[in-house]
């Protein structure tokens, strides 16, 4: 981790040399959810590759993008994809972008992915507000020496998604007529689906939702002292009685479907981050 300081003044003075305003949020949109972006003026957009350290982003789904701009009057950074560790990616590599976020100066993280419901309370199609997470990745993105230019060695993690914004999206969600859940996400490696043996486990320990994403950068978010705001959509049902073949363009599909009431949900975290 001692390296990383260097590198993320490298990867932030790059983007502030292309775009001069400070953001207030960074936004991380899962597979099938670069269309949130549309409601951004003023863009400035960075591939990935261009950027210092970051890495390209090879998944279904994602463009691999920073898209920099005003949302609701409001400078905001959004990640328009991100890496995974089935990818073959360094957990700390995955997390760089985050640490870029919170140098270039954003206080909240929204992060967004599409993921199984493992609730059968739960539809596809529905969204989920994440109040707590399971880390079944087998890694640890702040394993190694601490700088603590970067954060606290032990961060606490008794409240890593701030409650008032989970709230909040709630109401949204309540206001606009939606169907929006509160849960837990697991995050799996993948890159593989689970098995329904898995899936049984997985609900058995408390999961309402499962993924491949969202858990290192939630860990490093809290390490760097952000807020976070984190939402699921729900692509398809992982219940092991009733099993069906998921399929990759049915959930990225289902997750355009659902796009516009994630955007919503962030059109008001944002406007809420910017005292509007």
């Amino acid at each position: 981790m001692l390296d990383q300081y260097e590198k993320i003044t490298a990867a932030t003075t790059f983007i502030a040399g292309m775009w001069s305003r400070k953001p207030k949020v960074g936004v991380i949109l899962g597979s099938g959810l670069g269309g949130a972006t549309a409601a951004i003026t003023d863009k400035v957009v960075i591939p990935y590759d261009q950027i210092p350290h970051v890495a390209r982003s090879t998944a279904h789904g994602h463009s691999g993008q920073l898209v920099c701009g005003m949302l609701e009057g409001v400078p905001v950074v959004v990640m328009e994809g991100r890496q995974h560790a089935y990818e073959g990616y360094p957990l700390q590599q995955i997390t760089f972008p985050v640490r870029v976020l919170q140098r270039l100066g954003a206080e909240l993280l929204i992060v967004t992915n599409a993921c199984g419901g493992l609730n059968p309370q739960y539809r596809s199609g529905d969204l989920m507000v994440i109040e707590d997470h399971i880390n079944l990745i087998g890694d640890n993105p702040l394993i190694g020496i601490n700088d603590e230019r970067l954060g606290p060695r032990f961060p606490d993690m008794s409240a890593p998604y701030t409650p008032a914004l989970i709230d909040d999206a709630l109401a949204v969600a309540r206001r606009e007529n939606f169907v929006a859940h509160r849960g837990v996400y697991v995050a799996v490696t993948g890159p593989n689906l689970e098995t329904r043996a898995e899936y049984r486990f997985l609900r058995t320990i408390g999961a309402d939702v499962v993924g491949m994403s969202t858990v290192p950068e939630v860990l490093v978010a809290v390490h760097a002292g952000l807020r976070v705001l984190g939402i699921s959509v729900i692509t398809d049902m992982c219940l092991p009685d009733a099993l069906e073949v998921a399929t990759v363009e049915h959930i990225l599909a289902t997750a355009r479907s659902a796009e516009p009431k994630l955007r919503s949900i962030i059109v008001s975290a944002v406007r809420s981050a910017g005292g509007g």
